[in-house]
């Protein structure tokens, strides 16, 4: 079936520029087998935008029946932590993929590292320089102009081994040396203009290798040895990296590591009312403006999943929006549609009432408790049923309440009628309100033979949800909205932060569900009929039920914004 017959089949699995890279080179025999590798820095938790690369790296893997490893480039000790790397690989595994025993860390390689520094070393291609971190800017020169060699540039070999083995021995203060590679100070590409190699870092505990080194190889040196010393055939990597493959091809064919891998871009992804830059989700973590990493409104996996998304939305959402070199700003709509697609689709209706206000049945006896009858699932038999309680005292929403409807209001009405769900036509006879005038009270009767069928002669044209005052249990329920109120938070220059949405958690502390309920554990999700999908979080117990609000129904946000 071709592309367009079929547009829900995954870009993935649809020929992509990688593909077809991958294709060509097994057709010339350059490669026998396929291995790719997801490598973080464990210095955050991941977010979306790692969840494409770790669906194109592991999916690709799967379908050419090849391997990839889970790799943690740990070489910046400043910033990086065990808890770090603990979530990303729940967040991994979560997502449905398995490294098996392809668990590596750089770490893993410094010995090896240090020893292709020298065997750069003693090639010439590399020395030990003394200008700083400023002075190394200054010589660098800039896009129109050349560099300037370093005066330690020509150093003897022998001087060089000498003074990066007392570097690694911690001879020297922070700062006042490095190793640089010696490429070329004239190329139009700043990456190969002599960069540095390895730097010197004192007083920093390393989370696997404690204080046993205070010598640090920067990732551009330690990524393409990594990949070629665990056999990596593709390197795939977001377009930041591109300017950097002539530095890893430069790496790699320099030293004697076992294989050349090949480095490939992809475009990363950006999405609508989100950041994906770690530093700015770091900076929203530590000054407050989210509860956490796992807040459900930040778009970070662990949040993600806290909110009610499944691993099997992600996945459609990072095959849907496919591989490309070119960048491009995805519709938050996107994933918001893919979520609801899934939820539809899999999880249990329940009825929910956010908003609660009285209703009394006059008409109904007071000491009766009808169990109705009600499917788990509108278009999914196989999902059963469930009772549910109906009593004379009942919650319904206070937006199903209108005194003074407006035009096309479908909803309750002072002596109109209306469908319970589920349940039967109730007519509102009498509205009870307090001293300041507010509506906390309906007083209706309900039509016994409508219980799962029409009135005779009339037509009901509206249906609102309910649950029973007495069996209802009493919850909390957090509405959660986008983040950010713009599309592109920080466009223009302007501080980020002045775009967050201060309606993006809305709490509901007194909200009343159908009694069912109570049984729900944590990450449990369901669809609250009439309000959206909701699931339960981990703060929740059966004494008092939290539910967070995944999506709602429908896209609210193109009614706002005039989409």
């Amino acid at each position: 079936m071709s592309e367009k017959e079929d547009p829900k089949k995954t870009n993935f699995i649809r020929p992509n520029f990688i593909r077809r890279i991958i294709d060509e080179d097994l057709a010339h025999g350059r490669h026998a087998r396929i291995a790719t590798r997801f490598p973080p820095e464990p210095n955050g938790y991941l977010h979306i935008g790692h969840a494409k690369s770790i669906v194109l790296n592991f999916g690709i893997a799967e379908d050419y029946r090849g391997t990839c490893n889970l790799r943690f480039d740990d070489t910046n000790p400043h910033k990086e932590n065990r808890e770090y790397v603990e979530a990303i690989k729940e967040d991994v595994h979560w997502l449905g993929y398995a490294w098996g025993e392809r668990l590596y860390f750089a770490s893993d390689y410094f010995e090896q590292l240090y020893g292709f520094a020298v065997e750069l070393i003693e090639k010439g291609r590399a020395y030990v320089c003394a200008l700083d971190a400023e002075q190394i800017r200054e010589y660098r020169g800039t896009l129109t102009e050349p560099g300037q060699e370093s005066p330690y540039r020509d150093r003897p070999v022998a001087e060089n081994l000498d003074l990066f083995a007392h570097m690694r021995a911690g001879a020297f203060p922070d700062g006042t040396l490095t190793l640089r590679a010696k490429i070329d100070m004239a190329s139009p590409n700043l990456n190969l203009r002599d960069p540095v190699l390895y730097r010197i870092r004192h007083g920093v505990i390393h989370h696997r290798t404690g204080d046993e080194w205070c010598l640090y190889p920067t990732y551009d040196y330690t990524h393409p040895i990594s990949d070629a010393l665990e056999g990596i055939t593709h390197s795939l990597c977001t377009l930041e990296f591109e300017d950097h493959r002539s530095l890893y091809d430069w790496v790699v064919a320099n030293v004697s590591v076992p294989c050349r891998p090949r480095q490939i871009e992809f475009s990363r992804l950006n999405l609508e009312y989100a950041v994906m830059s770690k530093r700015r989700l770091t900076q929203l973590v530590d000054e407050g403006f989210v509860a956490g990493w796992d807040d459900p409104r930040m778009p970070s996996i662990a949040g993600l999943r806290r909110r009610g998304y499944t691993p099997e939305a992600i996945r459609t959402f990072c095959e849907r929006i496919g591989v490309t070199k070119a960048d491009n700003l995805v519709e938050m709509a996107m994933l918001e549609n893919t979520i609801r697609e899934d939820l539809d689709r899999k999880v249990p209706r329940a009825m929910a009432v956010l908003r609660p206000l009285r209703l009394v049945l006059e008409s109904y006896p007071e000491d009766r408790t009808e169990l109705l009858t009600v499917p788990n699932h509108p278009k999914d038999t196989t999902k059963g049923t469930r009772p549910i309680p109906f009593t004379r005292e009942l919650y319904i929403d206070r937006d199903d309440f209108m005194e003074e409807p407006v035009r096309g209001f479908k909803r309750l009405v002072a002596g109109g009628e209306v469908r319970l769900r589920n349940a039967y036509v109730v007519r509102c006879v009498r509205v009870v309100k307090d001293r300041t005038g507010a509506v906390v009270e309906l007083r209706c009767t309900h039509d016994p033979d409508t219980l799962g069928k029409n009135p005779e002669g009339r037509k009901i044209k509206g249906v609102i949800h309910w649950v029973s005052a007495r069996q209802a249990i009493a919850a909390e329920v957090r509405l959660y909205d986008r983040l950010f109120a713009v599309p592109e938070p920080g466009a223009g220059g302007r501080d980020f932060r002045a775009d967050l949405n201060p309606a993006s958690l809305h709490t509901l502390t007194l909200c009343f569900l159908e009694p069912g309920l109570a049984a729900a554990a944590p990450g449990d999700r369901f669809q609250f009929e009439r309000e959206g999908y909701f699931v339960a979080d981990k703060d929740s117990h059966p004494a008092r039920p939290v539910f967070n609000r995944t999506v709602t129904l429908r896209d609210t946000w193109s009614r706002k914004t005039g989409g």
